[in-house]
């Protein structure tokens, strides 16, 4: 999916993250933020990586600030904010897993 516009997702509550998606030409960059970087910080790398992978998200700038989310939690708010960032109207459910 090409990354259009910026886009947001989740919140900055206790077990949940904010997701900030934004257009970048040639490269992909992702930030992690986080209150449990030093337990978990490869976790949510992994599962943002995953994520972008399996939605052939190959350019953009994505800003994650965690707040202790679950990796269900991490995958769900990714896959949105790349969905409102792509202004995808016609989703493929089954390919979001």
């Amino acid at each position: 999916m090409k990354i259009i516009k910026e886009a947001l997702a989740g919140t900055f509550e206790s077990s949940d993250l904010l997701v900030k998606i934004a257009p970048a030409h040639g490269d992909l960059t992702v930030v992690v933020n986080s209150e449990v970087i030093k337990q978990f910080g490869e976790q949510i790398r992994l599962v943002v990586a995953q994520t972008l992978s399996a939605m052939d998200v190959d350019e953009g700038l994505v800003i994650i600030d965690d707040k202790g989310a679950l990796d269900c939690v991490i995958r769900a708010r990714v896959q949105t904010a790349v969905l409102r960032a792509a202004g995808a109207a016609d989703i493929h459910w089954e390919q979001l897993s």
